[in-house]
């Protein structure tokens, strides 16, 4: 595969320009306007940020990309999908809550804002992977894969699981439904915590293979010889008294969510954005952010979602680590073995380097790039 093309703005701006105006010059540059956006639904994901996390990327950026896409015929609109874990976007409705408090709104973004996966997380399509070694069918929110065109905006930042969370896990991990985290997370089946199940019996209504059932003091029990691990129970319980098995090994997590990153962009225009800006240890999806673990860098586009993540990879390990960060801390313990890896070294139980070799080996892009500057 030849090299790709990964587009670069610096995060200066004289009087009279904003970063803002740079965004919209960096996508236009890197060829924004070669997809076809007539008239196309055209599904822009991203992170609206967990209540009380405050690293998310602002609704300003959100609202360049949709008035760029407006500008040349398209629909745009917001999307993400519903998470596995207890939180503030289980389900559509607080998902929409949460958005809204961090300041995404058709009023904010100029486009409407749609949750995947559905109302409870289970509104998807089973989606073929091409070539796929561990998902023969991803689980893929309904409304992203019914869009004509995709487009991710994602916030590059740390993550405790695979290193960094970039265009790969916001298309891969971001796009799959409730059972589809589930595939891509969970070796083992649900669980029940017994003290916060209160009996209801709706997790039963949801289960096609009878593998719930309920004792005398009218807690629900699963049998795991009948649980297929599709994870509808944990969609439907309103009291979070369900949640997802043993977490899989960091290998096949980062494999996993690179097919199902295939299955989403595979066949059908698409164009990725990242911004390297609050780079805290943990995901977007925690309720707190951490001090940024290295300075900002700038913004990066590129039609390739692999090159683009190799790029803003290595333009953060180009960084000095913030002093007083996770990453410094983690750095200054007794007994710190160097990895020369920001991301490593921050979580060293991670290596990102086996989601982008697992994509570039099943033909979602390639990890050679050449860096263009757009001033």
């Amino acid at each position: 595969m030849e090299q790709a093309k990964v587009y670069f703005s610096d995060l200066r701006c004289q009087p009279g320009t904003s970063l803002l105006n740079k965004l919209e010059k960096l996508i236009r540059t890197a060829g924004i306007d070669q997809i076809d956006f007539d008239r196309k639904l055209v599904a822009i994901k991203m992170h609206f940020g967990e209540p009380g996390n405050l690293a998310f990327l602002r609704p300003n950026y959100a609202k360049v990309v949709a008035d760029v896409v407006k500008s040349m015929g398209g629909v745009p609109f917001l999307t993400d999908c519903n998470t596995l874990y207890p939180g503030r976007r289980k389900n559509a409705l607080e998902h929409l809550d949460a958005a809204y408090e961090n300041g995404f709104s058709p009023m904010s973004t100029g486009c409407q804002i749609i949750i995947g996966d559905g109302l409870r997380g289970n509104d998807d399509v089973e989606v073929p992977v091409a070539g796929g070694e561990y998902i023969q069918t991803a689980k893929i929110g309904k409304a992203i894969m019914e869009a004509d065109v995709i487009i991710s905006l994602s916030h590059f930042k740390g993550h405790e699981q695979t290193g960094f969370g970039g265009a790969i896990k916001n298309l891969g991990m971001g796009c799959g439904s409730r059972r589809g985290k589930m595939e891509q997370h969970a070796e083992g089946k649900p669980r029940i915590s017994y003290r916060r199940c209160v009996g209801c019996q709706k997790c039963s209504t949801q289960c096609a293979h009878s593998a719930i059932s309920y004792g005398e003091d009218r807690k629900a029990s699963i049998d795991w010889d009948k649980c297929v691990g599709c994870g509808r129970c944990i969609a439907v319980c309103n009291f979070d008294a369900i949640h997802a098995g043993s977490d899989a090994a960091m290998e096949q997590l980062s494999c996993r969510m690179a097919e199902y990153t295939k299955a989403v962009v595979d066949g059908r225009p698409q164009f990725h954005i990242s911004l390297v800006v609050d780079v805290s240890p943990y995901c977007d999806c925690h309720e707190e952010n951490d001090l940024p673990i290295v300075p900002d860098v700038g913004m990066f586009a590129s039609f390739d979602p692999v090159a683009l993540d190799q790029a803003c990879a290595e333009a953060c390990l180009r960084q000095p680590p913030i002093p007083g960060s996770h990453l410094d801390e983690e750095m200054h313990k007794e007994g710190f073995c160097d990895h020369h890896d920001h991301f490593i070294n921050s979580m060293p139980v991670t290596d990102w380097k086996v989601c982008l070799a697992h994509c570039e080996k099943i033909g979602v892009g390639t990890r050679s790039y050449e860096l263009i500057e757009v001033k």
